[in-house]
C-alpha cells in the first residue's frame, strides 16, 4: 500500500474523533448549557446535517486538484474544531458542529477516490478499507481520548485535542499525497471532471437507491448510538469512568468489522452488504435486552461496533460501483448519505425518548427497537437497488470486483 494512505488515514482519523466525540460527552454538555440529553443531542444532529450538506461544497470544488482540496478540507476542519472548542452557547456550538462536518463529507468522498486510484483496481476495497480504517481507530481511540480529555479538561478540551489531531492529518498529506493525480497501473488517469458529466451519473433509480439504502440501513445505528452514554449509566448500570473503556470496546468491534468487510467486499460486495445489513439490524434488536445485563452489553457493544461500521466500505464500493466511473461527486454523496441517516437516526431516537416513558430505563432501550426497524427498512432499499439494472457495469468501472 502506498505511503499516501496512511496520510489519509491519520486524516479519516481526526475526522471520526470530532464526528463521534461528544457521543461520550452528552451529560456534560446538557450540563454546562443547560438543556435535556435529548436536546444535547442535538450536537450530533447538527454534525449530521452538515455531512448531508456538504455534496454543495464538492460542487463547488469539482475541478480543484485533489491534493490541494484535501489540504484545504483539512485546514478548514482543524479551524472549525478549534471555533467549537470556544463557542460561547449552545446554538453557536451547533453552527461550528455544521460548518466542520460539511468538510468531512467532501474529505471522504475525494479520499475514497484518490485512495482507489493509488492501487491496482483488485485493490480498491481494500485502499479505501485502509482510509476507513482511520475513522475505525478513531473509535478505538480518539473516542475513548476525547472523552478522557473532556472528562479532565472538559468538553472544551476534547475539541482542542481534536484539532491537534487535525493539525496532524495536515501535515502528513502536505508531505505524503502525490503532488499529482495518479491511475492504479491497470487503469487509465481520469480526465478532469466534468459537471454536467458528474451530474448526469445522478439520472439513474438504481444509483439513488443505493444512496437511500446508505442513509437508511446506516441510520438505524444512530437512533441508538447517539444515546449510548446515557444508556450505559442510566440502564445498564455503568459508572461515567467506564464509559472510556465501553467506548474502546466498541471501536475494537470497528476496526475488525471495517477491515474484515473490505477484504469480503474484494470479494463478494453485494453479498457482503446486504449480509451486514441483516446483522446490524438484529443487532439491534438484541440490544434492547442486552442493554440491561452488564456482561451481554459490552458483548453486544463489539456486534454493533463490527456490523454498522463494517458497512462503511462495502456501501462506498456499491456506489462507485454503481455509478461505474471514477466520481469523487458520487462517493461525497455516499458521504452525505451517511450524514443523512445520523441525522434522522438521532433526530428518531431523541423523539423515542421524549414519548417512550418518563423513566431512562423504559425509554432509552426503544432505542435499539426503532434503530432495528429502520435498518431493517435500508436492507430492504438495498435489495431493489441490487435487483435494479445489470449486476455489473457494461464499460469497466472503478468500483471493487465481486
Amino acid at each position: 500500500m502506498p505511503p499516501a494512505l496512511l496520510a489519509l488515514a491519520v486524516s479519516a482519523f481526526a475526522v471520526g474523533t470530532t464526528e463521534f466525540v461528544t457521543n461520550g460527552l452528552l451529560t456534560a454538555l446538557a450540563t454546562d448549557f443547560d438543556v435535556t440529553v435529548a436536546r444535547a443531542g442535538l450536537v450530533t444532529t447538527a454534525y449530521a446535517v452538515g455531512q448531508a450538506c456538504g455534496p454543495a461544497l464538492a460542487l463547488l470544488t469539482l475541478r480543484m486538484p485533489r491534493r490541494r482540496l484535501l489540504v484545504l478540507l483539512m485546514l478548514l476542519f482543524t479551524a472549525g474544531n478549534l471555533a467549537s472548542a470556544l463557542a460561547p452557547t449552545f446554538g453557536l456550538l451547533l453552527a461550528t458542529r455544521f460548518l466542520t462536518a460539511c468538510t468531512h463529507t467532501a474529505f471522504f468522498g475525494v479520499a475514497s477516490v484518490v485512495a482507489s486510484r493509488l492501487v491496482p483496481t483488485a485493490r480498491r476495497g481494500a485502499a479505501i478499507a485502509l482510509v476507513f480504517t482511520g475513522l475505525s481507530l478513531a473509535n478505538v481511540l480518539g473516542l475513548p481520548i476525547g472523552t478522557l480529555a473532556g472528562q479532565a479538561w472538559g468538553w472544551r478540551g476534547a475539541f482542542v485535542l481534536v484539532a491537534v489531531f487535525g493539525a496532524a492529518g495536515l501535515l502528513g498529506l502536505l508531505r505524503l499525497l502525490p503532488r499529482t493525480d495518479t491511475a492504479p497501473t491497470d487503469a487509465p488517469a481520469s480526465a478532469a471532471p466534468s459537471l454536467r458529466a458528474e451530474l448526469a451519473v445522478f439520472a439513474g433509480l438504481r444509483l439513488w437507491l443505493a444512496l437511500a439504502a446508505t442513509a437508511v440501513g446506516f441510520g438505524g445505528l444512530f437512533a441508538s448510538f447517539t444515546f449510548v452514554q446515557p444508556m450505559l449509566t442510566a440502564v445498564t448500570g455503568f459508572g461515567t469512568g467506564d464509559v472510556v473503556w465501553l467506548l474502546a470496546v466498541y471501536g475494537a468491534g470497528l476496526v475488525a468489522g471495517n477491515w474484515l468487510a473490505g477484504r469480503a467486499a474484494d470479494r463478494a460486495l453485494v453479498p457482503t452488504t446486504a449480509a451486514l445489513f441483516a446483522a446490524l439490524a438484529l443487532t439491534l434488536a438484541l440490544f434492547t435486552a442486552t442493554v440491561h445485563h452488564k456482561g451481554a452489553a459490552v458483548a453486544t457493544l463489539f456486534l454493533l461496533g463490527f456490523c454498522g461500521f463494517g458497512l462503511l466500505t462495502p456501501t462506498q464500493a456499491y456506489v462507485l460501483r454503481v455509478a461505474g466511473r471514477d466520481s469523487a461527486l458520487v462517493g461525497t454523496a455516499n458521504t452525505a448519505a451517511f450524514g443523512v441517516g445520523i441525522t434522522l437516526g438521532s433526530l428518531l431516537g431523541a423523539a423515542v425518548i421524549e414519548h417512550g416513558g418518563p423513566h431512562p430505563d423504559t425509554a432509552l432501550p426503544l432505542t435499539n427497537l426503532a434503530g432495528a426497524a429502520m435498518t431493517a427498512l435500508g436492507l430492504l432499499v438495498f435489495a431493489l437497488s441490487a435487483a435494479t439494472g445489470p449486476r455489473r457495469p457494461a464499460t469497466a468501472a472503478p468500483s471493487t470486483p465481486g
